[in-house]
């Protein structure tokens, strides 16, 4: 099978662990300990996300006050750049000496038009308390939000509108490459004025890009995995119950927060119902089942309504 793997955030960091390249490389030596158990007999493209590292990145940058800190577009592909070394190299200490690898920086057309610039949603960098946040919102113009009981810094998130890599993708995987894209989302970029491609600063949803991906790709499976074993009605209640299998018709009328569960359930709904195929959200750590068809949240045009772990 064709898998595309979208790796979230925490498979790089962990909530409230230090940013430190020890930190990440032993968050991604778990993941990709994972994700090698299912590259027999498939062929892999791996997706990631990137918020804490540009966060990270634009932190460092503004304590250097002699230039204009670099924008979120040149910061996202510096992140690409840094987690797919990571990735191909923990990866590759557990494949075959021959297994090839490729890592590609993504551009990602958006439209300049997306409501998304009017209103701020995707949280980046590490969290804040109240008081921290509001300070630094004042002091570089930043749009802030609430991430439990911490705040984040905000900056719009616009929908994918073409891959501008996806060729060469196509190419490695004729190659047998695993193929690391799509970072953060890709690289945010859309045609000025004078028809001019260029960086824009926002952050696209990883999920969204992963999802488009994998459609592009005519992948046979897209896995989104996250830190949860499914997706849940009532999350975090005595009433919470995990989904097993869903039509993308009947899972998103369940009304999952925009700034969790949501942008996966849209993703997948968006693969299934576009491809006709399965797409599964899911722990990380059941990936051999997920590709087994045995684990997590299902959600396919094969029949309609919804059923229950």
């Amino acid at each position: 099978m064709r898998i595309v793997v979208a790796l979230g955030g925490n498979a790089l960091l962990r909530r409230g662990e230090p940013m430190t390249a020890d930190n990440q490389r032993a968050n991604i030596r778990v993941a990709t300990e994972q994700i090698a158990k299912i590259h027999p007999g498939n062929e892999l493209v791996i997706a990631h996300g990137n918020g804490p590292q540009v966060g990270l990145l634009s932190l460092q940058a503004a304590a250097y006050t002699q230039v204009s800190p670099y924008p979120l577009d040149v910061l996202g592909a510096e992140t690409e750049g840094m987690i797919g070394y990571i990735i191909e190299q923990e990866l590759g200490n557990l494949l075959d000496f021959e297994v090839p690898f490729a890592t590609l920086l993504t551009q990602v057309e958006v439209d300049a038009k997306d409501p998304a610039f009017q209103n701020p949603t995707k949280p980046i960098g590490p969290v804040y308390s109240k008081a921290e946040a509001e300070k630094l919102a004042a002091e570089k113009g930043w749009a802030i939000a609430p991430d439990g009981d911490k705040y984040r810094r905000v900056v719009a998130s616009p929908r994918p509108k073409r891959i501008f890599e996806i060729r060469p993708i196509k190419w490695l995987l004729e190659k047998s490459s695993i193929v690391i894209c799509a970072g953060g989302g890709g690289i945010p970029t859309m045609y000025d004025e004078n028809g001019k491609l260029k960086g824009i600063e926002a952050v696209i949803d990883k999920d969204l890009c992963s999802s488009l991906l994998a459609q592009q790709l005519e992948a046979d499976l897209l896995v989104i995995a996250t830190d949860v074993n499914a997706a849940f009605i009532d999350f975090g209640k005595p009433t919470q119950k995990a989904i097993g299998q869903a039509h993308p018709d009947d899972m998103e009328k369940l009304g999952f927060a925009a700034g969790s569960m949501g942008p996966k359930v849209q993703a997948a709904c968006e693969f299934a119902r576009n491809t006709g195929k399965t797409a599964v959200i899911g722990s990380l750590s059941d990936i051999e089942a997920i590709v087994q068809g045995t684990a997590g949240t299902r959600i396919s045009t094969a029949k309609p309504g919804i059923t229950y772990l």
